[in-house]
């Protein structure tokens, strides 16, 4: 019995990282950084001083593309509460992205009535790595961890002062226990 107590509480924190021991000051802003949303627009970070962001990458042909309506479940419940979710697309798995912006945005629509928002697709790892991803990434810039994105719809969870303070992989749902209670202050 006690195995399986121990083998459960393990299975709760299977996919999720949080700070590593030892967390510093992040020697870049979150707040600081900035995207290209999917109309082309510029999309300055600042803009999300206050509020608890969700960045995840994101693909029209991926076994995870259903997280897209629990994205949206999640945004639907929590944007008054001051929650942003950012949706990168991302072509670097398995080819799982291959549209164009217009093409993605209509599938998001069409599909799963995606109303947060989204940016131009973008390399998440390697050469070309999108600075966000850099910053999400990398514990030299963001204080907290070193992460790598292992498929699509990999979760990052950043709190109001820009703190990143979780990373979620690709099979954890966006309505995971640990992000509703993040997001309800638990």
């Amino acid at each position: 019995m006690l195995l399986f107590s121990f083998l459960g509480l393990f299975g709760c924190f299977k996919g999720a990282r949080t700070p590593d021991p030892g967390a510093v000051a992040p020697t870049a802003s979150f707040h600081a950084l900035a995207a290209t949303d999917i109309h082309g627009k510029p999309f300055d970070f600042s803009t999300l001083k206050g509020k608890k962001v969700i960045v995840v990458n994101t693909a029209s042909e991926c076994g995870y593309t259903p997280q897209y309506a629990q994205l949206q479940e999640l945004y639907d419940t929590y944007k008054e509460k001051g929650l942003v979710i950012i949706g990168f697309p991302c072509d670097q798995f398995g080819g799982q992205e291959p549209g164009t912006e217009v093409e993605i945005e209509a599938f998001c629509q069409k599909n799963y009535k995606v109303t947060f928002p989204m940016m131009s697709k973008v390399k998440v790892k390697g050469d070309g790595q999108h600075a966000v991803y850099q910053w999400l990434t990398s514990k030299a810039l963001n204080g907290a961890m070193d992460a790598t994105v292992k498929w699509n719809f990999h979760k990052f969870l950043v709190d109001e002062e820009g703190h990143l303070v979780m990373s979620l992989e690709s099979g954890v749902s966006p309505l995971d226990e640990r992000v509703l209670n993040w997001l309800d202050g638990k």
